[in-house]
Formats: C-alpha cells, sequence, structure tokens
C-alpha cells in the first residue's frame, strides 16, 4: 500500500527532474557590464562545435533571439564574441527490486526481483562571451539537460536550454 502512494510521487519527481535544465554560470568580476551592447559570433569556435548545423542553426537562432530581448544588436565591430562549447553524455539509471515476501501473483509464493535500466541522453552547452577588445573570457553559462532526438521537439528544448543559460546575464541583476 505505502508502495502504491510513493510510486505517483516518484514518477513526478523523475519526469520534473527531465524536464528541467540546471545551469549555472561565472564571470570576470571586474568586467563593465554595462558597456557591452553588441556582438558577433566567433566563427572559428562555432565551427568546431561537433554537432549537426542544423542543431547549430538552432542554438544560434536562439542566442539571437535571447540577446534581443536584453536589447543587443549583432554587429561587425561588436563588443562581445559569443563562443559555444557542447558535450553529450548518457545517463545511466539502475533500479533494483529485491522484492521477498509472501503474496498473490499467479504462481502464490515468494516476491520476485527484478533490474531496470533506463539510458538517458544528456547534453551540456557552454556559452562564452569574450571582450572583443581584450579576447579575454568575461562571462561563461552552462546548461545541462536531457536532449531529445525527436525534431519535433529539438527548437523548443535549444531554445530552453539558452534561455535558462541567458537568464543568468549580465551577472548580478536581481530576476
Amino acid at each position: 500500500m505505502k508502495t502504491t502512494k510513493f510510486l505517483p510521487l516518484l514518477l513526478l519527481f523523475v519526469l520534473a527532474s527531465c524536464s528541467s535544465v540546471r545551469v549555472n554560470s561565472d564571470y570576470d568580476k571586474k568586467a563593465n557590464f554595462e558597456s557591452y551592447k553588441t556582438y558577433a559570433y566567433s566563427k572559428n569556435a562555432i565551427d568546431k562545435v561537433e554537432i549537426s548545423d542544423l542543431d547549430k542553426k538552432r542554438i544560434l537562432r536562439s542566442i539571437d533571439e535571447a540577446l534581443a530581448a536584453k536589447g543587443f544588436t549583432k554587429s561587425e565591430t561588436p563588443d562581445l564574441l559569443i563562443s559555444i562549447f557542447t558535450k553529450e553524455t548518457e545517463r545511466i539509471d539502475i533500479y533494483n527490486n529485491n522484492g521477498f515476501g509472501w503474496g498473490w501473483n499467479p504462481w502464490w509464493g515468494m516476491g520476485m526481483n527484478y533490474t531496470n535500466v533506463s539510458r538517458t541522453p544528456e547534453g551540456t552547452l557552454f556559452i562564452d562571451l569574450i571582450d572583443a577588445k581584450t579576447k579575454e573570457l568575461v562571462w561563461q553559462g552552462e546548461g545541462n539537460g536531457y536532449l531529445t532526438k525527436d525534431t519535433e521537439k529539438k527548437d523548443a528544448r535549444i531554445k530552453e536550454f539558452v534561455d535558462k543559460i541567458l537568464e543568468q546575464y549580465p551577472p548580478g541583476v536581481k530576476k
């Protein structure tokens, strides 16, 4: 009986943890973030990212939208250069049910033991903001969460990653 009450709670927790993007950011405490108004992409860095060109376009389009909402504009002579880096891992969850005891089942008797293994692809997206004059990294955002292979959901998932990461910029601003 306790197990049946606990199972919906566990399922809710698993679904909530799968749907979120965990973010973190770090920055140069001496940088003047108010002086940055324009940006461009670091072509060399973007070209080195080992993901599909379609996913690169999705990420760059989402960055453009998020920065435009913050008042930034693209420029040939930018204040900031943007670089991205991605990493993919596989999360493996193992659930062992060592059920033991008496109860009703089609065979009457001892309970069954079973192991359930689930594999979930997870990705990490880093967005680096580099001062165009000094060529020094001034801000880095990182987002980590599950990935989807469903092309219908990729745009929304990548946008969620980028939006959550760039919510952290500029640093020191209360949300």
